[in-house]
């Protein structure tokens, strides 16, 4: 199916969309070798192993972080303002850094096990960044497709950021809400996977 990319202000709408997936694909992707890749510290007494694929959301985050002021100054170029709906910002930013931690969690756990997990992950992550509107409208997709295509987290996350960035309005709370529920459940399950698994780690 064919999408046009006829957008207002295509340049800050496109930079909004991979400012967000970049954090997302960057943690999930690197946590995912962040057992594997650090196996002397995994040999030392006492070393708690759940904290590598934190650190690495964490380091992400900063990056996110650091690149967001330099999104808001492109914005204010273009002429968008910066209204007060900002302040929830910070809202968006937790919810989604729980949802790429909890992630994290599965994936470093499952690299473990599965060695090949690391791969699998990078080409399902590069497949959801098709899925996920960087690029274009999500209202473009067709809509025998929409409520499939929005099992998609990333999907409502970036509709969000975009919301209060670009359009000054606030996302639809029912999605925020949604959003925060799955997150929170899916940073239980992750963590306790971990945990429970952590014993054959080293």
């Amino acid at each position: 199916v064919a999408l046009s990319v006829d957008i207002p202000r295509f340049g800050p709408y496109a930079f909004t969309g991979m400012l967000v997936y970049s954090w997302f694909q960057s943690s999930v992707s690197q946590a995912s070798g962040a057992i594997t890749d650090s196996r002397e510290l995994m040999k030392q007494p006492g070393f708690s192993a759940a904290v590598l694929p934190a650190v690495t959301v964490i380091t992400n985050l900063i990056h996110f972080l650091f690149a967001l002021p330099l999104l808001m100054l492109f914005l204010l170029v273009d002429g968008t303002g910066l209204r007060s709906v900002i302040l929830l910002l910070p809202v968006v930013i937790a919810i989604q850094f729980v949802l790429t931690l909890g992630l994290g969690y599965l994936a470093a756990a499952g690299n473990v096990l599965f060695r090949d997990t690391e791969h699998l992950v990078a080409v399902l992550l590069q497949l959801l960044f098709f899925l996920t509107p960087v690029f274009y409208n999500a209202s473009m997709v067709p809509e025998r497709y929409q409520s499939l295509y929005r099992l998609n987290p990333m999907v409502h996350l970036v509709e969000a950021y975009r919301a209060i960035l670009l359009g000054g309005t606030w996302p639809s709370g029912l999605d925020l809400l949604s959003l925060g529920v799955l997150a929170t459940g899916l940073l239980y399950v992750g963590h306790k996977v971990f945990i429970n698994l952590s014993y054959r780690f080293v």
